[in-house]
């Protein structure tokens, strides 16, 4: 018997991985977050399959449910929004099962800021002008930030950012890079990334806290900050440069 923790991807059924999906088609028990995992994905899962929707259940729960498939012999497929390395809460959930010794393995999924990235139709990372990614998020309601992973001291690298669980305080946001960034930074929101209802914001500081308002986004958006967002004057990168030597690995 193995958890497998598998990353449904940013919303959209068909950006699950195909391991993902096989995977899923192959569980007898299934836990998914009802809240944030497509419906359309459970149609994957065996016939049969017992499903359990999460999103009202504490991690106790959650963890017995593994422990009765465990007794049971029972694989259990685990559905996490995006990929489970990324704000998952993954992490919890294998500490407890490690001390079960419980099996279980993770099925990588595509995480928010790519399919973001895809909707923006921008790489994140352009020679000259950005080549670092910060993902990270605000301290307000939730679990306290770390020393040093604060929003004015990530601000001062000048790298892009992508803000999860933060549309909700824009405004603090806005706030907190002005300073590092200037008022002029072009910003996006991308909300429901990849879903029939997905919505792009795009702006800069100065006026983004006040699309957002507008459009009355406070959950499953990213807030992208930085220069790459617009670069269009960079050099092109070295990788299919004609000077390039095509033996060296």
């Amino acid at each position: 018997m193995t958890v497998y923790f598998i990353g449904a991807g940013p919303g959209a059924a068909d950006l699950i991985t195909v391991r993902g999906a096989r995977t899923l088609a192959a569980a007898p028990v299934c836990l998914y977050a009802g809240s944030l995992v497509p419906r359309e994905l459970l149609a994957e899962c065996p016939p049969d399959a017992r499903l359990v929707d999460t999103s009202q259940l504490n991690l106790d729960e959650i963890i017995a449910e593994f422990v009765r498939a465990h007794e049971a012999g029972q694989d259990v497929a685990r559905l996490h929004s995006g990929d489970p390395s990324i704000f998952s809460a993954v992490a919890e959930q294998m500490r407890r099962l490690d001390a079960a010794a419980i099996p279980y393995e993770v099925v990588p999924g595509v995480p928010a800021f790519a399919a973001a990235a895809a909707a923006l139709k921008r790489e994140l990372t352009v020679p000259t002008v950005g080549q670092t990614v910060i993902l990270t998020r605000i301290a307000q309601q939730a679990t306290p930030m770390p020393p040093g992973e604060d929003l004015a001291t990530l601000g001062r690298s000048g790298a892009l950012l992508v803000l999860h669980l933060a549309t909700r305080y824009a405004d603090r946001v806005v706030d907190e890079l002005v300073p590092h960034y200037g008022a002029d930074c072009p910003v996006a929101v991308v909300a429901m990334a990849s879903r029939p209802d997905e919505l792009i914001l795009r702006g800069t500081l100065a006026d983004i806290a006040g699309q957002v308002k507008a459009a009355g986004l406070v959950r499953t958006a990213v807030i992208v900050v930085g220069r790459t967002l617009v670069a269009e004057q960079f050099r092109d990168s070295h990788l299919y440069s004609a000077e390039r030597d095509r033996h060296v690995c």
